[in-house]
């Protein structure tokens, strides 16, 4: 199994990822994560709920392309959420933990 990081906040999460090399947006990039997912593997999952709000969940992904590009992917549950991309990398963290 892989290991779990606890995070205060989404910031923290993000700022850790960044210092283990996980610097590249996949956020502006879902259309690559929708047509080609067995490009990308899921290393790490932290989800964050709002503590007033459930409707502030968040989740960042630290994902690694097949090329070897290090980066994050954060899916929240806004209306400009990418579902489809999220619903992919979850799918895909759960299939690598089998």
């Amino acid at each position: 199994m892989k290991p779990t990081y606890h995070y205060t906040t989404v910031l923290e999460a993000l700022n850790d990822l960044k210092e283990k090399g996980f610097t590249h947006d996949f956020n502006l990039h879902t259309e690559a994560i929708k047509t080609t997912p067995n490009e990308y593997s899921v290393q790490h999952v932290y989800r964050y709920e709002g503590d007033s709000d459930p409707d502030e969940e968040s989740v960042v992904y630290g994902i690694i392309s097949s090329s070897g590009k290090k980066g994050v992917f954060v899916s929240g549950f806004s209306a400009n959420s990418d579902y489809e991309a999220a619903h992919i990398l979850e799918k895909l963290y759960i299939e690598s933990n089998r």
